[in-house]
C-alpha cells in the first residue's frame, strides 16, 4: 500500500476526484444514504489516501483539525473500496491514520463519529464509546474517543 498524507489544497484535482468518487460509491450508493458529502470540512483537514500497486485508490480517511468538530483531531470519512474489504485494509488505514495524528498532534486524543456496527472494530484500536448512540443520516452512530497515550 502506498500512503499519501496531504492537506486539501495539496491533493490536486485527480486525487480529489478519486476521493470523492470512492466516498460517493460507498456512502451514497452502497449505503443508500443521500447526504452532502462535500461539506466544507475537507478544506480544513488532512487526507490519508491508500493506493494499491496499480495506482487505484483503495482506502482513505480525513482528519479534521482540532477545534472544528471537536476539541481533539477527528478521524472521519473512513472508507475502503468494496473489492479490498476483508483483507485488513481497514485496519491498516486506521493504524496509519492514528499514527499520522500522533505525529501531527502529539499527546492529543482522537475523536470519531463511528457507525455503531463498527464500534467493536474501533474499540480494538483503543477508542471508547462516549455518550449515547445517535442517528446520523438514518444510520446509528456512536461518538468514540481514543485518549492520548
Amino acid at each position: 500500500m502506498n500512503w499519501t498524507w496531504q492537506r486539501f489544497a495539496d491533493l490536486g484535482v485527480e486525487r480529489l476526484y478519486d476521493v470523492l468518487a470512492l466516498r460517493c460509491r460507498v456512502f451514497v450508493v452502497e449505503q443508500a444514504c443521500a447526504y452532502l458529502d462535500p461539506d466544507g470540512v475537507d478544506r480544513h483537514s488532512w487526507h490519508l489516501l491508500g493506493h494499491g500497486d496499480a495506482g487505484a485508490l483503495q482506502a482513505c480517511l480525513r482528519v479534521v483539525d482540532p477545534g472544528l468538530k471537536y476539541v481533539e483531531p477527528a478521524i472521519g470519512r473512513v472508507v475502503v473500496a468494496p473489492e479490498v474489504r476483508g483483507t485488513g485494509m481497514g485496519l491498516a488505514l486506521m493504524v496509519e491514520g492514528i499514527a499520522r495524528c500522533e505525529d501531527v498532534w502529539p499527546g492529543r486524543g482522537i475523536r470519531i463519529s463511528a457507525q455503531a456496527h463498527l464500534s467493536r472494530f474501533y474499540g480494538s484500536l483503543g477508542f471508547e464509546a462516549v455518550g449515547e448512540p445517535y442517528d446520523e443520516d438514518n444510520i446509528p452512530h456512536q461518538e468514540m474517543l481514543r485518549r492520548s497515550a
